[in-house]
């Protein structure tokens, strides 16, 4: 290769190079939002999550908190806030709104660190008994094997779940072997606090 072949090279490759990173940085700058922020704008807080509060350029504002019981949460000079049943959007615009006492146009965001509201509860028969956190649309099925199966004795036709609605408690039978044939409408959609009881 001639001299003047490598003198062409040497003052393309750069160029070159530069237009690939501007192509790079701007299929960042058009990319979409994460899925991970589309999840935390449809979450609903409960009790016991964890939350981080960050208010732009007031620390004394911004700091973690814990979802109480009660649902609410305590923040400085705000006192207690209600938390619960709120996403993490909601949350933000009702902290900001608040905080325009004491500052002016604040910047709120609220971030979900610890999720500990949405657990089921595992009793009886099974590989691992407590508490089992809760995945979204988690299904009977779903949770059973997260939970290790059923063990060797236990009675499959007689499981059934707890479930607290409205302040009443009720008890709903599991059709176990026909859900795991296939039969999706009898692999019941969980919600949050149900206890499955294998005996």
């Amino acid at each position: 290769m001639k001299t003047g072949n490598f003198v062409i090279l040497a003052l393309f490759v750069p160029v070159l190079l530069c237009q690939a990173q501007d192509n790079k940085l701007a299929d960042q700058a058009v990319s979409p939002p994460a899925a991970n922020s589309q999840s935390t704008a449809t979450y609903v807080i409960g009790a016991s999550d964890v939350l981080t509060v960050t208010v732009w350029k007031e620390p004394s504002f911004s700091g973690t908190l814990l979802v109480r019981p009660d649902g609410m949460v305590s923040v400085p000079l705000l006192g207690d806030i209600q938390a619960s049943g709120l996403t993490p959007l909601q949350l933000a615009d009702q902290l900001a709104t608040r905080l325009k006492k004491y500052i002016q146009d604040p910047n709120v965001s609220v971030v979900i660190s610890q999720i500990h509201s949405k657990v089921i509860y595992m009793l009886g028969e099974v590989g691992k008994k407590g508490p089992i956190e809760m995945t979204p649309g988690m299904k009977l099925l779903e949770a059973i094997s997260s939970a290790g199966g059923l063990t060797d004795y236990a009675n499959s036709k007689k499981i059934y779940i707890l479930r607290d609605e409205a302040g009443k408690r009720q008890n709903i039978p599991v059709h176990y072997k026909q859900a795991l044939k296939g039969d999706s409408a009898l692999n019941l959609a969980l919600k949050p606090g149900d206890t499955i009881v294998v005996p």
